[in-house]
């Protein structure tokens, strides 16, 4: 089993449909939807650092920061996200699948374990990128759309787990500004 360190955040909406994230290590970002570039949240950080996070799809997530080097993470379930290998999982704290996965986690539930499997990717090509596009967007067609706004993000899905498959949309599914407690870890 896998012991990442643990950073919680939580998300406040602001007037003008941005969401402002506070990290318990102090960092705050402030997060964009980029509607022209579907599955695209650009953000920038009280540290000087930018860049865009998309979906891509197996619940991966790619960051792009503005030198161009690139991460992964892997949104796996209950408000968590793994990042940089298994090093950090980053905790959704607004949102009621994040604090039902805490209290889980806090009583021992075995099935809030992190393993080897839930580690994102280290490294990708552009060919695997694009499959997971195509597997995203084929999972949004099939589902009827774009899943709206009700179980997407780290917000708690009818299942009781955040996030994954196609419903994770951030809640900007309607091409409103609407937010639903996350948008990409």
């Amino acid at each position: 089993m896998i012991r990442p360190q643990e950073i919680g955040y939580t998300d406040e909406l602001l007037a003008d449909g941005s969401v402002h994230r506070r990290y318990e290590d102090g960092r705050e970002e402030w997060r964009r939807r980029d509607h022209a570039h579907g599955r695209l949240v650009r953000w920038h950080d009280n540290r000087g650092a930018s860049g865009a996070d998309e979906l891509l799809g197996e619940r991966i997530v790619k960051r792009t920061l503005a030198d161009g080097t690139v991460s992964y993470a892997r949104d796996i379930g209950y408000g968590r996200t793994l990042w940089t290998g298994g090093e950090t999982v980053t905790v959704n704290r607004t949102s009621f699948g994040g604090r039902m996965g805490v209290m889980l986690a806090g009583l021992g539930v075995a099935s809030l374990a992190i393993t080897a499997a839930h580690l994102p990717p280290l490294s990708m090509t552009p060919e695997e990128e694009e499959a997971l596009r195509q597997q995203q967007a084929q999972s949004q067609a099939s589902s009827g759309g774009d899943g709206g706004g009700g179980g997407a993000g780290d917000s708690g899905g009818s299942d009781g787990q955040d996030g994954g498959g196609e419903d994770w949309d951030a809640g900007w599914g309607d091409g409103q500004d609407a937010w639903s407690d996350d948008d990409f870890g």
